[in-house]
């Protein structure tokens, strides 16, 4: 059986340029060990946007083969100076964030007409969207956290979002609504804070929300994988603070023994239970495919709130959605292998459909 040709993408024009490029060198890493199904094409994606074939995953090197997505019978990718092409079976996207996770280049991906991995445009761009999954989750009866929205082209009554920070209470965190791993996001303990951190959260995003905030949170995570009737969820996972004020960039990633992970989760059963069964109902709710992670916060009574969804979650081995679903029992090699399966499936179903009445 000839083995499929597979194009990693990773990188990317995007704020999270560098936690996709450590998710795709596990991801990487474990698909090279099945050299029986896949042959690899490793496409590094720099920070201007620009295509890039490398011989090893990870950031830009003088070695790297400048190449272009075509649409072509012969080949999907092609290298600028010709001398290189590739007819691929299905693309994997291991890319997070802004022009990456938000349905944009999984419309570009459409109109190549290839099979590729995870959610589609529409599920990508609603769950990338906080404001639009909050909305989508209080339709489905889910408990989330007020929220106020404010807009960059838009003047917003500073005395009325006031009002309504001391109605909810300090403190209240400031957010990007288009953005993951914590970007630009601030809490607000005064209320000389808050125009500050509407700013700040501006720099990096046209839309942000100011969120209530939850006295002693407790950070929970659900992962999910399938589609619809053959959707898996995971165990409940926590992730720990254990420097800093919150979970931000920094103690994600910068700042080492920042935070630890807990999975599971130390919580009662029938939270769990709980959440994983939100969790699917949301993915459901957005005609979600493929992978994600639910987030949800947990106050020290035992009540929780939807966050967000992640619909192309950190993949490296310390990344939550590989830790939560090996805690469930399931091989992160074979959950690898379903997503490549179902992304050609869902291709498949598509291209059945008829173009003509």
């Amino acid at each position: 059986m000839s083995r499929l040709q597979v194009a990693v993408l990773y990188g990317g024009k995007s704020t999270e340029h560098e936690v996709s490029v450590h998710s795709a060198q596990t991801v990487v890493q474990m698909l090279q060990e099945k050299k029986d199904k896949y042959q690899l094409h490793l496409v590094f994606i720099d920070k201007q946007g620009y295509w890039f074939l490398q011989n090893e995953c990870g950031e830009s090197h003088p070695d790297d083969k400048p190449i272009t997505p075509v649409l072509t019978p012969q080949a999907n990718l092609r290298a600028l100076d010709g001398s290189w092409q590739a007819k691929i079976d299905v693309f994997f996207p291991v890319l997070h964030g802004t022009n990456c996770e938000d349905g944009t280049l999984q419309g570009f991906l459409e109109t190549l007409d290839v099979p590729y991995v995870g959610c589609g445009v529409l599920s990508s761009a609603m769950g990338m969207d906080k404001l639009i999954t909050k909305l989508i989750a209080q339709c489905a009866g889910i408990p989330v956290l007020p929220f106020y929205p404010v807009h960059r082209d838009a003047a917003y009554d500073a005395q009325a979002l006031e009002t309504w920070v001391k109605e909810q209470g300090l403190p209240v965190f400031v957010k990007p609504v288009r953005l993951g791993s914590s970007v630009g996001v601030r809490k607000v303990k005064t209320m000389d804070e808050l125009k500050p951190a509407i700013d700040f959260a501006l720099q990096f995003d046209t839309d942000v929300m100011v969120e209530k905030g939850v006295d002693h949170a407790r950070e929970i995570f659900c992962a999910l994988y399938g589609e619809r009737g053959n959707l898996k969820s995971s165990a409940c996972g926590e992730l720990r603070m254990l420097a800093g004020e919150f979970f931000d960039y920094n103690a994600k990633y910068l700042v080492e023994g920042g935070c630890e992970t807990k999975v599971p989760a130390d919580i009662p059963a029938d939270i769990a239970a709980g959440m994983r069964a939100d969790s699917e109902a949301i993915f459901r709710a957005l005609n979600g495919s493929g992978l994600a992670r639910a987030d949800f916060l947990m106050d020290k009574d035992g009540a929780y709130y939807f966050s967000e969804i992640n619909t192309l979650p950190g993949m490296s081995h310390t990344s939550l959605f590989p830790q939560l679903f090996e805690a469930s029992g399931e091989e992160y090699s074979q959950i690898l292998d379903g997503l490549i399966e179902q992304a050609i499936a869902v291709h498949a179903r598509k291209e059945s459909l008829a173009l003509n009445r």
